[in-house]
């Protein structure tokens, strides 16, 4: 615990809890930056999941829970934030949220009711936040993972690879031909910019709030005395765009005989508040600009990293986003005389 109490968060759990005197029993690290804390408070005990993120992740999570989602009365689709405080050196902020559990999603046997309840819930925030006027401070305040998502992301790959050569980095063979495989993707993605924004545009439907990192694992169904509760969790990459976006995440992270029936629970929870979604043939492509935006995106960071510092992870995480990009499939079905 000594190491967390050297960044302040001993003081801020303190603070959180009316100036109670507060003793860290235990704990149980979680992810990298993430823990759950059991807090002996004036001889109770309560459970708390505490969180270090960037500045801007931390604001974009605590507007999600105090802003955005209250402002359409979803505000129980976030989890429920207790404390947020600065780091010593500033770098970071702790969030301190209330401990619900680790009811996520199984993606391999899954629950289809508690699916159904994920989907409902992302659904109604899908909806609710349609052309909502604070969509401007999500986009400001978060990531526009609309429209531009797709161009930006791969212009900026491509001229990350641009540079990544000698003489500037020196490749062994087997780097240099993942170069030219990322290039290849890369430089077709681009002459299908037009297509494929025009497509965003005419079937994506309208701009809404996004998760913008819909994977299960970030999905908590909650047992509550009305029924079951969802909950989404690490909002750090929400932002503004079609919801496509979110989905594509979701659905992929499933087998791919489940996804039919769950992308039917999405389009009929969405068609019971008066959206139409267009065919699935439509929404892989849909789908498809999403992942290729993604894996364009996740480029760009390793290849400077390669640039600046010869980084060696760098190369070996564009050798594993070059398989991604050669394995993508549909992410719906494809019935036969589609493909």
């Amino acid at each position: 615990m000594r190491r967390l109490a050297k960044v302040g968060l001993h003081r801020a759990l303190c603070t959180a809890l009316g100036g109670a005197d507060v003793s860290i029993p235990g704990q149980q690290r979680l992810s990298k930056h993430v823990y759950r804390l059991r807090l002996a408070i004036d001889g109770r005990v309560r459970g708390v999941v505490v969180k270090r993120l960037t500045p801007r992740a931390a604001e974009c999570n605590e507007l999600v829970g105090r802003r955005w989602l209250p402002a359409v009365r979803l505000e129980r689709h976030a989890p429920p934030l207790l404390a947020v405080a600065a780091d010593q050196r500033g770098r970071g902020v702790w969030h301190v949220y209330e401990d619900l559990g680790d009811s996520v999603l199984d993606t391999v046997n899954p629950d289809l009711e508690n699916v159904r309840a994920v989907v409902e819930a992302v659904a109604c925030i899908h909806v609710r936040f349609a052309n909502h006027p604070l969509l401007a401070d999500c986009r400001a305040h978060g990531t526009d993972l609309g429209v531009p998502f797709y161009g930006q992301n791969v212009h900026d790959a491509l001229r990350a690879l641009d540079v990544m050569r000698p003489p500037v980095v020196d490749l062994q063979p087997h780097q240099a031909a993942t170069r030219e495989r990322l290039l290849r993707h890369l430089t077709a993605l681009l002459l299908e910019l037009r297509v494929r924004s025009r497509a965003m545009v005419e079937l994506g439907g309208p701009e809404t709030l996004l998760h913008g990192d819909l994977w299960p694992t970030n999905t908590l169904v909650v047992e509550a005395p009305r029924g079951p509760r969802v909950c989404l969790i690490d909002w750090d990459r929400a932002g503004v765009g079609p919801a496509c976006y979110d989905l594509s995440a979701f659905l992929l992270r499933f087998p791919a005989h489940h996804r039919p029936a769950i992308m039917e629970m999405y389009r009929a929870a969405v068609g019971r508040l008066g959206w139409r979604l267009p065919p699935d043939e439509a929404l892989n492509d849909l789908f498809d600009t999403a992942e290729q935006a993604r894996y364009a995106s996740s480029v760009i960071w390793p290849a400077l990293a390669v640039i600046e510092d010869g980084a060696s992870w760098g190369l070996d995480a564009l050798a594993a986003i070059a398989e991604w990009f050669d394995a993508l499939q549909p992410v719906l079905p494809v019935q036969e005389g589609q493909a």
